[in-house]
């Protein structure tokens, strides 16, 4: 199937800064598309014309635009290439040089309709290095067969794309896993090609974490997306809090709560802490040490954004899932 004609589709809104380097990576490619689709999303700055001025340079890009937010701009550049197979990604990444070629390559031998590939934190200061390692799993920690494609690192057959009936535009986080699961429902093969990387840069901020992580919780609400996972967090906070007021209201209890709590935050920052480590050496005392305090705390504010993003999400739920806007190939 090394005929079939292949589409890298991506949408932008403001990305001036790093459009250029993502164009870049994709014209690196040691496979190249045959098409590259740079969706437009209501852009306020330069981006629409970097990506003119790459098109003028360049045949196999074109600039469209379309879309309200994430999900909408991605159904606006599908429909508009011409593709049987559509490789997605997003902004503010770096593809590696052999990303498209590994991505498709068990789409085009027949052996998945969907595929996903990996990411690689690329981080710039301290801060976003502790945040990579302890918000991001290395790869022998990955399931192949429960990991769900990211949107910013996906390939799929046209046909999935419209069984589908695209990404979900009604929910504008989290759309790519309800994209995901809805492919498997209907009986579509995945397949998670680890060799396909994106490097990406980690948020810069405590604060830019914690919007991010509350935003994703919140399309995990109106989604309606792993309920028990985010009722076991709750519940886990519920019985920490518990703990603790008792603990205050008999002292005979603090020792045995102090030890038990101890032992729980061991555990919730083993992983980060084992991942983290390796990547600290030949650093000074001091920045080592700032390191491993922003483990519990990152963990912390990670769990509160997701804790108040939920419910958001919840009330925001529509009773019947909006249909799906224009998913008919072109």
């Amino acid at each position: 199937m090394t005929d079939v004609h292949l589409s890298l589709i991506c949408t932008v809104r403001d990305e001036a800064e790093s459009i250029g380097a993502l164009l870049d990576s994709m014209l690196a490619q040691t496979r190249l598309p045959d098409e590259i689709v740079i969706n437009d999303c209501l852009s306020r700055d330069a981006t629409p014309a970097i990506v003119r001025a790459y098109a003028a340079r360049e045949p196999r890009i074109r600039l469209v635009a379309g879309g309200h937010n994430i999900p909408s701009g991605r159904n606006n550049a599908i429909r508009a290439a011409r593709g049987a197979i559509i490789a997605c990604t997003d902004a503010g990444l770096r593809l590696d040089q052999a990303w498209l070629a590994a991505l498709v390559a068990p789409i085009e031998a027949g052996k998945a309709d969907l595929t996903g590939g990996f990411y690689a934190p690329d981080p710039q200061t301290l801060f976003e290095l502790v945040l990579a390692w302890t918000n991001y799993r290395r790869l022998e920690e990955i399931d192949p067969a429960r990991f769900l494609p990211f949107g910013n690192c996906m390939a799929f057959r046209r046909e999935v794309w419209t069984a589908v009936g695209g990404f979900p535009e009604w929910l504008s986080h989290s759309e790519d896993l309800y994209f995901d699961l809805e492919a498997e429902r209907r009986g579509f093969q995945r397949a998670f090609v680890p060799e396909a990387i994106v490097h990406f840069r980690p948020r810069a901020s405590l604060r830019a974490f914690a919007r991010q992580y509350y935003l994703y919780a919140r399309g995990d609400g109106v989604g309606g997306l792993w309920p028990r996972r985010h009722a076991a967090r709750y519940g886990a906070y519920a019985g920490l809090l518990a703990l603790l007021a008792a603990a205050a209201r008999w002292p005979a209890l603090r020792l045995p709560a102090a030890a038990l709590i101890g032992s729980g935050v061991a555990g919730y920052t083993r992983g980060p802490y084992r991942r983290l480590w390796p990547h600290l050496a030949g650093r000074p005392l001091r920045e080592r040490a700032a390191a491993l305090a922003l483990v519990p705390v990152i963990r912390l504010v990670g769990d509160l954004a997701k804790m108040t993003g939920y419910p958001v999400g919840l009330a925001r739920r529509p009773r019947h899932p909006m249909p799906q806007a224009g998913t008919d190939a072109p």
